[in-house]
């Protein structure tokens, strides 16, 4: 096994030895190429630790303390059957203008792109199809950039054929993006993406996991349909019944998701999804077990 991905299994199995058993399973037997992509991104987010004067084992803990936040809004979820945020403000206030708060919730969740089975399944389906679409793309946009790991694949897939631009509205997620993205052609812009004003229309977009931070998901996919070209293409990823300290907007299953990518503008060519918890699709729907949706779009 990778090192890095060895020493964050042995870290978490010292905390947690039931969690850290499950998480040694699923990686033990997701094969060569998700080793090899995980101690890839481990080794890019270890050298922007260490020029912040942290160590790994600084990202580990701030994983460690989101799963732990992660548990607890669960079952604030589970009993109330709401999401504990009602606006952006109420985001903001709590996490985005809390320096400590932020860097944890943002550090861990890079950790989790590979930790966490249902977050790895929507990259590698990425990474499976993208390359279908790349032949076309001559301008590629990010939206909501935060650790990197898409515009990566896409600016690594597309060779410098074409312009990448990453936009984001966080200053703390954008200096992630810089330092993960560090000597690949990619070009950032910290903005509003309703704000951005590019010189012309995109070949295909990525936005992963924004949506449920919206209080409007609605009017941001329009935005994004604005800003496709008529026969460009989108990848776009949101969960269901996923309770983080900053989720606003909930969706209670796949098919509301899919109703709003259609008010949207938007026709589904290719979708996946897992749930949290490997479980019959009924059983975790009728428990409210978090569920991991993406699909490639195209506008209607």
């Amino acid at each position: 096994m990778h090192p890095l991905l060895g020493h964050t299994l042995e870290r978490i199995e010292a905390r947690d030895a039931r969690a850290g058993a499950q998480l040694r399973k699923f990686v033990e037997g997701a094969g060569p190429v998700y080793a090899a992509r995980a101690q890839d991104f481990f080794s890019r987010f270890e050298r922007f630790l260490q020029s912040q004067g942290r160590s790994f084992d600084y990202g580990i803990e701030c994983y460690l303390k989101l799963r732990e936040t992660m548990v607890w809004e669960e079952m604030k979820f589970l009993r109330s059957g709401q999401y504990s945020n009602r606006s952006f403000a109420e985001v903001a206030e709590r996490v985005y203008r809390n320096p400590d708060v932020m860097e944890y919730h943002l550090y861990g969740l890079v950790l989790a792109q590979f930790l966490w089975p249902d977050q790895y399944h929507r990259f590698s389906f990425f990474c499976e199809h993208f390359p279908e679409y790349a032949p076309d793309i001559r301008r590629y946009l990010e939206i909501g950039g935060g650790h990197g790991l898409y515009a990566h694949q896409a600016a690594l897939t597309l060779g410098g054929r074409a312009r990448v631009d990453v936009v984001d509205i966080s200053p703390s997620s954008m200096e992630l993006a810089r330092a993960m993205l560090d000597g690949l052609p990619v070009s950032f812009y910290l903005t509003d993406i309703f704000d951005f004003a590019p010189e012309g229309v995109y070949d295909f977009i990525t936005m992963g996991e924004v949506l449920e931070h919206l209080e409007d998901p609605l009017a941001m996919l329009k935005r994004v349909r604005e800003l496709l070209a008529p026969k460009g293409h989108a990848y776009i990823t949101t969960p269901a019944n996923s309770a983080m300290i900053d989720h606003i907007y909930l969706f209670n299953n796949a098919n509301e998701i899919r109703e709003t990518l259609a008010a949207g503008g938007f026709r589904i060519e290719k979708e996946a999804s897992m749930y949290a918890k490997s479980m019959p699709a009924a059983q975790a729907e009728a428990l409210k077990v978090a569920l991991m949706y993406a699909a490639f779009v195209e506008p209607r």
